[in-house]
């Protein structure tokens, strides 16, 4: 629904969508990217995943015979799988962890693309917001599950997933300045 007219949608399908975008986009355009810094050399690391992350993107496979579309989206698909558990492990241990792992193991398989509604669903689980669309109207629209549980999403939710990511990226970097200092010390 990205770049969809938002004129008929309350208050909370607003709410909703923008806490699924801002955790989505703080996994694909800082997690994953810094993981992949760290685990290749500099920042060829992180240009190898945005520029596969920008591929899977723009070649979707339309056909059946659109080779380049499919390993696209393969090639994606192997460079974020750690990142993808590293973004819902950091959002589990910055919020509320028990709720993120439930969420992470029982619903996230239900999303339209598993391997985001892992990010997501652990992301809901953490901020304690039902995320996606109730399962009764996901059949009648043919849209994603439902994520998470707790409240439905609200204008109070928007604050508390922006302190999820805060919370997330001073962990991050608490890691790296550890690994650092282990690089420096052994």
């Amino acid at each position: 629904m990205a770049g969809a007219p938002l004129a008929h949608c309350g208050p909370s399908e607003i709410a909703r969508q923008s806490i699924e975008a801002a955790l989505a986009a703080s996994h694909r355009h800082v997690f994953a990217v810094l993981l992949w810094f760290v685990l290749l050399p500099g920042p060829l690391g992180a240009l190898l995943y945005r520029l596969a992350c920008l591929l899977a993107e723009r070649w979707q496979p339309r056909q059946a015979d659109e080779a380049f579309g499919k390993f696209a989206q393969q090639i994606f698909r192997i460079l974020d799988w750690l990142p993808v558990r590293a973004s819902a492990a950091a959002f589990a241990v910055v919020g509320n962890f028990e709720d993120a792992v439930y969420c992470w193991r029982q619903q996230a398989a239900r999303w339209d693309d598993p391997e985001l509604g892992i990010v997501l669903a652990s992301g809901a689980g953490a901020l304690g917001v039902r995320l996606g669309v109730a399962e009764i109207e996901s059949e009648a629209l043919g849209a994603a599950a439902e994520l998470g549980i707790g409240a439905a999403a609200d204008v109070d939710f928007m604050q508390s997933a922006v302190g999820l990511v805060w919370r997330a990226i001073v962990l991050w970097l608490i890691l790296l300045f550890l690994l650092g200092l282990a690089s420096l010390v052994g």
